[in-house]
């Protein structure tokens, strides 16, 4: 039965998702600013974990941040055809500043590729101003026509990184570097969130990319979520900005660049991926709050001794658990522990007076709901007791998560079969057709080919779709 406020996800999950965003106090819509959204603290903390993991890993790879202008002259946008034309239907421009007409607009950055191309041909000379290594922590915006909170909207905050590099080897490695060992090391460890890493396919890649790299998680409706992108631009950005260097032999050459971001569509990934019917599930890395204690007294004098006991028993947990002591004397037990699950707290610790006496604490796990994730345990070891129960926690969302995925997924050997698996989850199966074909199979069923996976099996199969022998195989689902 769904808690109070959120329906079912098998009754209607598109409301139960903007349910748990409600309820869990993660955004509200901005109703003044179009396609907009307003993230509350609770949304915002976890972005902020998001943010410092990957801006971790990020550094750890020899990236350093930058930070580029939001306005950018219209005509920077009009240089790489296939760029422009992908981007145009969600542009967003400023034409008047001061009271006046801009001679020429500025659009609001969709994404950085053309500003940032600009700079580094004014930075670039020789070989050995290679690589550059910048990343950007920015908003941009796209002028989207129909929103849902986080997956979704006009403005939506993200990382973009831009890099350049001396030859198409390097940039190649520099994508599938960032692909595998930053956004799918991030997703898998700390959102507990299983990722099919792949190659987008031509219909499917980037506006100029030379190739695009994604990562895809299921979600638990069977759809399929791209939770990062890595490209390789080639040389058609570094020739459409003359981004050129003088090799070792003293010859003119243009450089390889890539761009590649994560955003906070990574949000609604971790909502629909882990949550449920009583409310939002939080794995416990990026969980704000870790472990939430409730004390639990009618009278003074119960409450200076739970207290006491409580203190005693969070000592030295700063800097080893994020943790929030409840005390607010005007809200029912009840009341609080219903707030903190729905709120998807990982761990939850009751301290009553008849504990205090028996020299335990009452503890709840949120991924499993009611008696079944309840247990008593004494006071003594419990804070190595709740560090071992976060990574078990963190560790069961990421195996029940890969299981939801296998249970969900099929190879299938026909047109037909495809059709009746994408209705509830991801087909895989070879593939041989054109970017018409493509086209026409998302017309029909309205899914695409989220990725031609990076491990292929061997030998190959025959198309599902022109019956033709192949040596692609792909992963068909419906997406967001």
């Amino acid at each position: 039965m769904a808690k109070e406020g959120i329906i079912a996800r098998a009754k209607d999950y598109a409301q139960w998702y903007l349910d748990i965003v409600r309820e869990a106090d993660l955004a509200d819509y901005a109703e003044v600013v179009r396609g907009c959204i307003v993230f509350k603290p609770t949304g915002y903390a976890i972005w902020e974990h998001i943010q410092s993991g990957l801006d971790a890993r990020i550094k750890e790879t020899g990236h350093v941040n930058a930070y580029f202008p939001l306005l950018i002259p219209k005509s920077f946008l009009m240089k790489e055809a296939e760029h422009v034309e992908g981007f145009a239907p969600e542009v967003a421009e400023v034409t008047h500043a001061g009271g006046e007409k801009l001679t020429e607009p500025y659009v609001i950055r969709p994404t950085s590729e053309t500003i940032i191309g600009y700079f580094y041909a004014k930075w670039v000379r020789s070989y050995r101003d290679l690589p550059i290594l910048i990343n950007q922590w920015a908003n941009v915006m796209r002028w989207e026509m129909r929103t849902r909170p986080f997956l979704r909207t006009a403005e939506f905050l993200w990382q973009e990184g831009h890099t350049v590099h001396a030859s198409e080897a390097e940039a190649e490695a520099e994508t599938l570097m960032i692909l595998h060992d930053v956004y799918a090391d991030f997703v898998e460890k700390e959102m507990a969130l299983p990722v099919i890493r792949g190659l987008k396919t031509e219909k499917e890649k980037f506006p100029g990319a030379l190739r695009s790299y994604c990562i895809e998680a299921m979600m638990q409706d069977g759809r399929a979520l791209q939770a990062g992108t890595s490209h390789n631009l080639g040389q058609n950005f570094a020739k459409a900005f003359d981004i050129t260097y003088t090799d070792h032999n003293n010859t003119v050459q243009h450089a390889w660049t890539t761009s590649w971001g994560v955003s906070t569509r990574l949000i609604g990934a971790l909502i629909m991926a882990h949550s449920d019917d009583d409310g939002l599930i939080v794995p416990p890395r990026l969980a704000p709050v870790q472990v939430v204690v409730v004390p639990i007294f009618k009278n003074d004098a119960e409450k200076a001794v739970v207290m006491d006991a409580v203190k005693r028993i969070t000592t030295g947990w700063k800097g080893q658990i994020r943790f929030k002591i409840d005390e607010r004397e005007h809200l029912s037990p009840g009341f609080k522990f219903n707030e903190w699950e729905v709120k998807g707290v990982p761990v939850r610790i009751e301290v009553g007076p008849k504990d205090v006496d028996k020299g335990t604490v009452a503890l709840a796990r949120r991924d499993i709901p009611g008696r079944d994730g309840k247990s008593f345990v004494t006071q003594e070891g419990l804070t190595e007791r709740i560090v071992t129960l976060l990574a078990d926690i963190q560790t069961a969302l990421y195996e029940r998560a890969l299981a939801f995925r296998a249970d969900r997924s099929k190879t299938v050997t026909s047109y037909d079969e495809l059709k009746a698996q994408i209705e509830t989850g991801f087909a895989y199966c070879w593939w041989d057709g054109s970017n018409e074909d493509e086209k026409r199979i998302q017309d029909e069923t309205r899914a695409t080919i989220r990725c031609i996976p990076i491990d292929q099996p061997q030998g190959g199969g025959t198309c599902i779709y022109t019956g033709r022998p192949a040596k692609t195989f792909v992963v068909f689902a419906r997406s967001y």
